[in-house]
């Protein structure tokens, strides 16, 4: 299995102490400089995660279209987009748009959204679900209307003082092979075995909405394999991807001690919590020394049977520090789990 590997940034910005990401500028065209930076590395992936009324990244599109401009190698995506606040054939166009001009390389995460800093935040953007509908049935239903529009489904009646013509009309612009490049991030293994149905990638939540035990990356990995059974008794024809994602943090540099030594030293272990009024299990991170990351990553079940890896940045201490934090594990830890060099230059040492 070819193994990609990705960086995600959640775009933080706060005008505090240490903090080199003091503004929302600063985020946007601070993640813009790390891609470029990443593509040179020969990271395989730039993607961003979206939160509303937050001081962080919540309109992905004229990032990502930014990126992309800059770029000419590395995929980007988001990390996931809560389908509850999108307007699906809006959607549908900003993200064909932005898929034609990267030329195919977006891979789009959605899902049905997390926890949010505000309240029902979807109803300030116009919806509002209908009793009985939930939430959750409103993002899928926005999911359903985005997909069928991205493949070419009717979503408007003409004109025909325009159009000359009877015939429905589609969303434009439309973008070859976007539709196989959707994601669904899943939180729980049931939600994976319905997102194989579905004929949607896997991307795989950083927690889990349930717990049975078992340590986070074997759940994960069960996860994963329920998603590949499903896929496979659905008869798509197409080979699906998952993506899994996981904090690490080599030890390298005096700087890398100082300001993440202290979590080096540190027992590994899962954490288990609540969210959403349920129990729900998160990964550990990797800090510390890189062999001893490197053979700890190896022996992640879910690291190891998903196709792709998403490491999330502290994107805060800025563009330099995390460029050196993606080309150190680019030497010294992804060639542990089967990654090899993604870039079209020299390969790394």
């Amino acid at each position: 299995m070819d193994k990609r590997i990705g960086f995600l940034s959640f775009g933080h910005w706060q005008a505090i102490p240490g903090s080199l990401v003091r503004t929302a500028q600063d985020a946007l065209l601070q993640s813009i400089e790390l891609a470029v930076a990443a593509e040179e590395i020969g990271i395989d992936g730039a993607f961003v995660r979206v939160h509303h009324f937050a001081q962080q990244l919540a309109s992905p599109f004229p990032l990502l279209s930014a990126i992309a401009a800059r770029t000419s190698r590395i995929e980007i995506g988001t990390g996931v987009i809560d389908m509850r606040y999108e307007n699906p054939l809006y959607l549908a166009e900003e993200a064909a748009a932005t898929d034609l001009i990267s030329d195919g390389r977006l891979q789009l995460g959605i899902s049905r959204g997390s926890p949010e800093t505000a309240l029902d935040g979807y109803e300030s953007f116009g919806f509002v679900p209908e009793p009985p509908q939930t939430a959750a049935d409103l993002a899928h239903q926005h999911t359903e209307i985005f997909r069928a529009a991205i493949s070419g489904a009717a979503m408007a009646r003409p004109n025909p003082q325009m159009t000359r013509s009877l015939s429905p009309l589609a969303i434009e612009p439309r973008s070859p092979g976007l539709p196989d490049r959707i994601w669904w991030g899943a939180g729980s293994r049931a939600t994976a075995v319905r997102t194989a149905e579905q004929g949607m990638n896997l991307m795989s939540s950083t927690l889990l909405t349930e717990d049975t035990g078992v340590p986070f990356d074997e759940l994960q990995a069960e996860q994963i394999q329920m998603f590949r059974d499903a896929w496979k008794a659905a008869g798509h024809a197409r080979e699906p991807r998952v993506s899994v994602s996981r904090s690490i943090i080599p030890i390298v540099t005096d700087q890398d001690r100082a300001y993440f030594g202290g979590a080096a030293d540190g027992e590994r272990s899962d954490q288990v919590g609540y969210i959403d009024g349920g129990i729900a299990r998160f990964g550990t991170s990797y800090v510390g020394e890189p062999d001893r990351i490197a053979a700890e990553l190896a022996q992640d079940a879910a690291v190891m049977d998903a196709d792709t890896l998403m490491i999330t940045v502290p994107n805060m201490l800025g563009v330099d520090y995390n460029a050196h934090l993606l080309e150190n594990i680019a030497k010294y830890v992804a060639p542990a789990i089967g990654w090899r060099h993604g870039g079209s230059g020299t390969p790394l040492a």
